[in-house]
């Protein structure tokens, strides 16, 4: 089996302990990983606060930063087929997917590099004579980045190259449920030359989580995952009044109206729910379709759902993968189950995989006539599609913002005046308008409500790592009058 190492404070090394991991096409061990505790915690922050301090990162200028970055990126562009495979088989991840995303990981470094002697202070028109006033925006510190298992070295390079672009150091843990990718990447930042204790990277479960979001030196947390994990995330920062960005997935509209397009809508919705086998934080995992096409429209994804390729994920014809966990399969079975209960109505699919590994088909759900079905509510974070129609926009809309989530949303017709109401009308913080799943390092993205707060990609993240500096400059050369007296 593979072995893997945490990287601490330049070095890589074992952890506290060290646990099996599962490759889930098969359910076999495959690699030994390291399990950090609140010990090896403790020891990467305090080499992060370290480095944040010192003259080999702080004295740098910012265009020096951007070249580490664009170095970083060279290194992930060249490793990108081991990255992409390791991912795969750590996390079940179709291999066409990982491939694809890895290499388009490399542009968001390149993005963040260029951003990095960008990021501009203020000269203010003071109100105040003989003053000269201006606005510096400086590093925050050392950022606990947290990232789940999935599209997680996308999910790093958001939190990474905005951070490191503007001069903050990073502990970034990775999930223990498939970490191979992440700790992989280290190697990629230790030769890119970093100095040592800028990025550190780890894996562990609850307690190392809990050791490093609460841990005093800690100055901003960039999470993404779920909502009660976020929760716990927002309790711990109040011992180190620690900013918080969290990014916690959601349950996201996706619209059809009866003059859209719908064998390329049916194309988009089969992209947005079962690509990645639904485990995405943008999955559309709510189908609002306008009552007058719905049988039409379903019935082309009943055909799709039906015809894809379910396999092994390192093979590229492979168009769904297994889940990364068995208990999330067993998870998605019984709010199935549930959902039926309730009153939804089979479409396709609905039963886990017979044989090795933690495989569940492409499945979809009526729930027309189950308007309280759990499916319409909770995330499952599998491939599976709740369907509801709807007569009116007031109504889709009313649909759409009747949950407590609000990150992405679709909307496809060739109306653009009605897109634009709809576009007003979302509660969410992506809309895609005929097309989903769009992403680029220069477009910011997060959410609303149970979604999370904070944005991920674009200037935006930069500015998030950052903190303003007032400075006061007297230019007058006589003394100050009267000490007692405020000026």
């Amino acid at each position: 089996m593979e072995r893997f190492q945490h990287y601490i404070d330049g070095a890589f090394e074992d952890g506290a302990a060290t646990f099996e991991s599962l490759d889930p096409a098969t359910g076999v061990a495959w690699a030994v990983m390291p399990l950090a505790d609140a010990a090896d915690i403790d020891r990467a922050v305090m080499a992060a606060h370290r480095a944040f301090h010192a003259p080999q990162w702080a004295g740098l200028t910012a265009t020096q930063r951007g070249k580490l970055l664009y170095q970083l990126a060279d290194l992930v562009q060249a490793a990108a087929p081991r990255l992409a495979a390791l991912e795969t088989r750590d996390t079940g991840k179709i291999i066409r997917e990982t491939s694809a995303q890895i290499a388009y990981v490399a542009e968001y470094y390149r993005y963040y590099a260029g951003l990095a002697d960008k990021i501009e202070g203020a000269h203010l028109p003071i109100d105040k004579p003989d003053m000269e006033v201006w606005l510096r925006r400086e590093p925050v510190g050392v950022v606990a980045a947290i990232v789940p298992w999935n599209s997680q070295l996308f999910l790093s390079a958001v939190k990474l190259g905005p951070a490191l672009a503007v001069g903050c150091t990073v502990v970034l843990k990775a999930s223990e449920d498939g970490p191979a990718p992440l700790l992989e990447f280290a190697r990629l930042v230790d030769q890119a030359g970093f100095p040592a204790g800028v990025v550190n990277i780890l894996t562990g479960g609850p307690e190392a989580g809990q050791a490093l979001t609460r841990h005093p030196k800690v100055a901003h947390i960039a999470f993404t995952g779920g909502p009660d994990t976020a929760r716990h995330i927002v309790r711990a920062s109040a011992e180190n009044l620690a900013r918080t960005s969290l990014e916690l997935g959601g349950k996201s509209p996706f619209f059809v109206f009866e003059d859209a397009d719908l064998d390329s809508a049916a194309n988009a919705q089969v992209s947005g729910i079962f690509a990645a086998t639904g485990q995405s934080c943008v999955a559309g995992s709510r189908l609002l379709v306008q009552a007058s096409v719905k049988d039409a429209f379903l019935a082309r994804l009943k055909a799709k759902a039906e015809a894809a390729r379910i396999g092994a994920p390192d093979r590229m014809e492979t168009e769904i993968g297994p889940l990364c966990t068995a208990r999330q399969r067993d998870r998605i079975g019984a709010l199935i189950a549930q959902s039926l209960a309730a009153g939804a109505r089979l479409v396709t699919g609905g039963q886990s995989v017979e044989g090795a590994g933690f495989y569940f088909p492409p499945t979809i759900l009526d729930c027309t006539d189950a308007p309280d079905a759990p499916c319409l509510q909770q995330e499952f974070f599998g491939p599976v599609l709740s369907v509801v129609t709807f007569e009116t926009e007031d109504q889709a809309l009313a649909l759409a913002n009747g949950t407590e989530f609000g990150l992405a949303s679709g909307v496809f017709t060739r109306d653009l005046t009605r897109a634009h109401r709809m576009i007003r009308g979302l509660r969410a913080g992506i809309v895609w308008v005929n097309t989903y799943r769009a992403v680029s390092p220069i477009a910011p993205f997060g959410g609303h409500g149970l979604s999370g707060h904070g944005r991920e990609g674009g200037m935006a993240a930069a500015l998030d790592y950052t903190t303003v500096k007032t400075v006061w400059l007297r230019t007058a050369d006589d003394p100050i009058p009267d000490p007692f007296v405020m000026r």
